[in-house]
C-alpha cells in the first residue's frame, strides 16, 4: 500500500482513499484543535470550567459518532442524515431539475454558481444521493483550509485542494498543471464526478459569472499532452455540465452586505480570524426558505476560447436560475426598475417574511443586501 501511496502524483491535494479513513478518523478523534471548537460549540460553560474534562468528553461523542465507519461511503452515508436534517429544518423546499437527462453512470465535471461556500456542493451531492448516484469530488481553495482537522474533515468529504496561496509565478503554474490533471484523471480515469465553483469566491453581489482563466486551467492537461488539441476538445472530454443553484434566502446575506459596504466605503475588507468557518456554520445552520437546483446539458467541442466557453456557462447558469419572490421583493423596494418586476407570484406571506427580514439588516446595509437580491432578476433580463 506504501508503494502505491509513494507513486501517487495526487497525494497532497487528492480525497483520502477508503485505507486512510480509520487512520484520519482516529487522528480527528485525538486532535485538540477539533475538541476545543466541539466544546466551546455544544459545553461552553464546561469547556471554560474543565477544559481536559470537556476534551474527553467530545473526543469520545467524536468516538461514537464513527464508530464502525471505514470507507469514504460510510462517512457520507453518516453525513447524509444530517444533511436531510438540516434540509428539514433550514429549507421549506429542494427542488431539482435536469438530473433526469443525465447518464447514472458517466462522470461529469458539473461548474456551478457560487453562493455558499459549503453549501452549494452539499445541494449537489444531496441531489445525487437521492437520485442513487455517486457523489461528487468538491474542488475546494486552499484558503479554506487553515487547521489541519479541517483538511482532514473536508478530504473525508471528498474535497481535493485547490491552490491559491502558492507563491511564485512558476510554482502556481506547476500547481494548476497538478490540479488540471488530477481533474481530467478524475473524470476520465476514475470515472468520478466533481463540482467545482465557476469562479473563485462566493458571489456576493448575486451577479454570477465564469472566470475564464478557470476554463484554460481545466484544459492545460489535455493541451499539455496533445499540443494540437483545441481547447473545446479538452473541454468536451471534461464532461462539462453547468449548474444553476437559487436560494430564497442566503443566511450570509448580511455578512456580504457588510463586506460590499466595508470595501465601498474604505476600499478594502479583512476578514477576521475563522470567519470563513462562521460562514459555512451560518449557511448550513440558516433559513433558507426555497432552493431550487437545477443541472444543465453537458457542453459540447464547438467552442475556440476560454472566453466562449465560460460565456457557454454563464447562458446556461443564467437560463437554469429560479427567481423567487425575495428576488422581485427586493427590486421593487429598490424601485429603480418596475419594467422588470412580476409579483404575480408573490403572495402576503412572502411580503411579510420578505419584510421581517429587512427590517432586522442594519440601515447602513440595506441597499447592499437588496442589491444582492435584485440583481438576479437585472441579470436574467440582460440590464447587467
Amino acid at each position: 500500500m506504501q508503494d502505491q501511496h509513494d507513486n501517487d502524483p495526487w497525494a497532497e491535494i487528492r480525497p483520502y482513499h477508503d485505507d486512510e479513513v480509520p487512520e484520519v478518523l482516529e487522528r480527528l478523534a485525538r486532535d485538540p484543535e477539533l475538541l476545543d471548537a466541539l466544546t466551546r460549540f455544544r459545553l461552553p460553560r464546561l469547556a471554560r470550567w474543565m477544559p481536559r474534562l470537556s476534551r474527553a468528553i467530545a473526543s469520545a461523542a467524536v468516538r461514537r459518532e464513527v464508530r464502525g465507519v471505514t470507507t469514504v461511503r460510510g462517512f457520507q452515508d453518516r453525513i447524509a442524515s444530517y444533511m436531510q436534517r438540516m434540509i428539514r429544518n433550514s429549507t421549506t423546499d429542494f427542488r431539482v431539475d435536469g438530473l433526469e437527462r443525465l447518464e447514472p453512470d458517466t462522470a461529469y465535471l458539473f461548474i456551478g454558481n457560487h453562493r455558499d461556500i459549503s453549501l452549494d456542493p452539499a445541494f449537489v451531492n444531496y441531489a445525487l444521493y437521492l437520485a442513487d448516484r455517486n457523489t461528487v469530488r468538491i474542488a475546494i481553495g486552499d484558503n479554506l483550509l487553515q487547521k489541519p482537522y479541517v483538511t482532514d474533515l473536508m478530504r473525508l468529504n471528498k474535497s481535493f485542494i485547490v491552490p491559491r496561496s502558492a507563491r511564485g509565478k512558476r510554482a502556481m503554474l506547476a500547481a494548476y498543471q497538478k490540479l488540471s490533471a488530477y481533474i481530467r484523471h478524475s473524470i476520465t480515469g476514475d470515472n468520478h464526478s466533481i463540482w467545482m465553483a465557476q469562479r473563485e469566491g462566493r458571489a456576493k453581489d448575486g451577479i454570477d459569472g465564469t472566470d475564464p482563466a478557470i476554463v484554460k486551467m481545466l484544459s492545460m492537461a489535455r493541451r499539455s499532452e496533445d499540443r494540437d488539441a483545441g481547447i473545446g476538445e479538452a473541454i468536451a472530454e471534461l464532461r462539462v455540465v453547468p449548474v444553476s443553484i437559487s436560494y430564497e434566502y442566503d443566511p450570509c446575506d448580511v455578512q456580504k452586505a457588510r463586506e460590499l459596504h466595508a470595501v465601498h466605503t474604505s476600499g478594502g475588507y479583512d476578514k477576521s480570524e475563522f470567519e470563513d468557518i462562521r460562514s459555512i456554520v451560518a449557511g448550513i445552520t440558516g433559513q433558507k426558505g426555497r432552493v431550487h437546483l437545477r443541472f444543465g446539458t453537458p457542453l459540447s467541442a464547438d467552442f475556440d476560447s476560454p472566453e466562449a466557453v465560460a460565456a457557454e456557462i454563464d447562458r446556461q447558469v443564467l437560463g437554469g436560475y429560479h427567481l423567487f419572490p425575495s428576488h422581485y421583493l427586493a427590486l421593487e423596494a429598490l424601485g429603480d426598475a418596475p419594467e422588470l418586476l412580476d409579483l404575480s407570484e408573490v403572495t402576503d406571506a412572502d411580503r411579510a417574511r420578505f419584510q421581517a427580514r429587512l427590517a432586522e439588516v442594519p440601515a447602513e446595509l440595506r441597499d447592499w443586501w437588496l442589491a444582492q437580491y435584485a440583481n438576479p432578476v437585472r441579470h436574467v433580463h440582460g440590464r447587467i
